[in-house]
């Protein structure tokens, strides 16, 4: 889908407050979609609908609460598109785990995009989607990333059972891989360094930015024979 073709169209995403829903919010609205903004903080949801071209709806969502996710539907009403960049990372060694952050990014990444499909996949408009952010943690387990894996992982299947059940809606998910977004900068001095070693592993030869994702969104929303399929936007950094 190309930015003109957003012209009218009603996006829903979720995870809006993050750098990347921010970056897909406004790449919509600038072409003239009809935006409502989803997440569990209102302040950065009001600051992402400030940045907008056009205006946004804001609605306060716990991926966790089904009652929230029920009052998400009703917000909305009839829509096109669903993006959720949802995550909540529970990094760390196995026997270190607390059970209470191993539920909270298993309903970001798993129940959460389960539940939104059972609230709002009757009010997608024909030829809609959703699309759901996976990680390349999936396909690339490391140590302390155990529950990353898995969720990610579990996500990518649920999208082809997704696709199939709510057929014609279509079902997707986006793969990042290390993109310099913002998630890195905890790293102070030390992250130029791990960015370069990244980009000089990568088949690619570069991490990603924000607008990779962004293209791979909008190729998904667009193209209507594609579904259940995970767009991996990765630089190649599964595969070495």
């Amino acid at each position: 889908m190309s930015k003109e073709n957003l012209d009218g169209r009603r996006l829903v995403v979720v995870g809006a407050g993050s750098n990347i829903g921010r970056a897909i919010a406004r790449t919509a609205s600038a072409a003239g979609a009809d935006l409502v903004l989803a997440g569990p903080d209102p302040a950065k949801l009001a600051d992402t609908a400030a940045g907008l071209a056009g205006p946004a709806l804001v609605q306060p969502l716990d991926l966790a609460d089904e009652a929230s996710i029920a009052a998400l539907a009703e917000r909305v009403g009839p829509f096109d598109h669903l993006v959720s960049t949802a995550a909540m990372p529970a990094n760390g060694p196995v026997a270190t785990l607390e059970l209470a952050a191993v539920q909270r990014a298993f309903a970001a990444k798993v129940i959460g995009p389960l539940l939104l499909a059972k609230h709002l996949a009757g009010q997608v408009n024909e030829g809609g989607s959703f699309t759901f952010f996976s990680g390349v943690a999936a396909w690339r387990p490391a140590p302390e990333r155990v529950v990353m894996a898995t969720t990610n992982g579990a996500l990518a299947f649920l999208v082809e059972a997704l696709a199939v059940e709510l057929a014609p809606v279509r079902v997707h998910a986006v793969s990042p891989g290390i993109v310099d977004s913002g998630a890195w900068d905890g790293l102070a001095e030390r992250k130029d360094a791990f960015l370069r070693g990244v980009a000089e592993r990568n088949p690619a030869r570069r991490v990603g930015g924000p607008d990779d994702l962004v293209q791979a969104v909008l190729y998904a929303l667009g193209n209507p024979f594609v579904t259940g399929t995970v767009l991996h936007v990765d630089g190649g950094h599964r595969l070495v």
